[in-house]
């Protein structure tokens, strides 16, 4: 770059440590939902299961069960609620706005967000910090790994136990709802003893982006990328080679992908190419996740950030995450 260029951050060259303290307050809604309540909500008429969800959600914040037919046995009310649908039906929103509306103590993260805690503190202190709250908002519950599924799984025994309540939504991708779905399914069977104390609620529709999740966005040449970038506020944008960052994060534990972060706002990325491993392919899942909760403005060079995986991974074990990633890096690109 021309040293009369403006000199963009980097993230490589961050070194981010994270405390217990700075952890536990990262467990709150992402910056797009902190005002989201159910009356922000906008369901689509034509699925009636979204407005159903909203109700079922404030009846669960405030304790109720659900209302039934008169003479009909009246349900229990659920230890917690999974909502489970495809990307863009706003289970997020929903989440968020049961998370703003409860009273008592309570956290909010993503699946990979608890999984991370109990990796830095160990299961059993993991287990003593989250027990001080008294709901648990739990964003994309991963199905698709079952050694995590299951840690979670006893994560939420041992809390229910001691008094907690839960909440959930799932990461269905959109051609994987209705019948057999994927989600519901295999919540229900790998939680066990704990499935029949969720309640599990459908929300059909269509994604509010109108953004199918194998759409793409282009990359740029090197000149627009600088041009792009020097259309951003130029003391929070960042710029790094696709390798170096690539290299940079696996250096570092997930939990302080937020930290590594801080103050950014747009990030552009310079020769991007297709993802050569899995282990690659996740820890970039995990850092996309990190940057659409925080809306970090994106664009590359080489490859369009939507097209890092290959056919392979979007057809194996973990399609659901990539399916994700694509979706959420092209609202960020878009």
């Amino acid at each position: 770059m021309d040293s009369k260029k403006t000199a963009w951050l980097s993230l490589v060259d961050r070194k981010p440590e994270v405390s217990l303290a700075e952890l536990l307050s990262q467990l709150v809604p992402p910056r797009e939902f902190t005002k989201a309540t159910f009356a922000t909500y906008r369901p689509d008429s034509k699925f009636p299961s979204q407005l159903a969800a909203v109700k079922a959600a404030e009846n669960f914040v405030d304790g109720r069960a659900t209302k039934v037919r008169l003479f009909a046995k009246r349900p229990e009310i659920k230890a917690g609620i999974y909502l489970d649908g495809g990307f863009g039906v706003g289970k997020t929103h929903l989440l968020a706005s049961m998370f703003h509306a409860y009273r008592g103590s309570k956290t909010f993260g993503s699946f990979l967000a608890y999984t991370d805690l109990i990796g830095v503190l160990g299961f059993a202190n993991a287990v003593e910090q989250l027990s001080k709250f008294e709901f648990l908002c739990i964003d994309e519950f991963e199905l698709d790994d079952p050694g995590d599924t299951m840690m979670m799984s006893r994560l939420l025994t041992e809390l229910q136990a001691r008094g907690s309540r839960f909440a959930a939504t799932s990461n269905t991708p959109p051609n994987a709802l209705g019948q057999g779905r994927f989600a519901a399914a295999d919540f229900a069977r790998e939680i066990n003893a704990m499935a029949d104390r969720f309640q599990i609620l459908a929300i059909d529709g269509e994604d509010y982006r109108h953004r199918p999740s194998e759409a793409h966005t282009e990359a740029l040449s090197d000149e627009l990328l600088e041009k792009w970038l020097s259309s951003q506020s130029k003391n929070s944008v960042a710029m790094d080679d696709f390798d170096s960052l690539l290299k940079h994060l696996s250096s570092l534990h997930p939990s302080r992908y937020v930290n590594l972060l801080n103050g950014i706002s747009a990030l552009g990325v310079k020769e991007v190419h297709k993802l050569g491993d899995q282990v690659s392919a996740l820890r970039w899942v995990a850092f996309i996740d990190r940057l659409y909760e925080n809306q970090v403005k994106l664009q590359s060079t080489g490859l369009a950030l939507t097209q890092v995986f290959t056919e392979e991974m979007i057809a194996g074990a973990y399609k659901k995450k990539y399916l994700r990633a694509v979706s959420r890096a092209g609202a960020l690109t878009a």
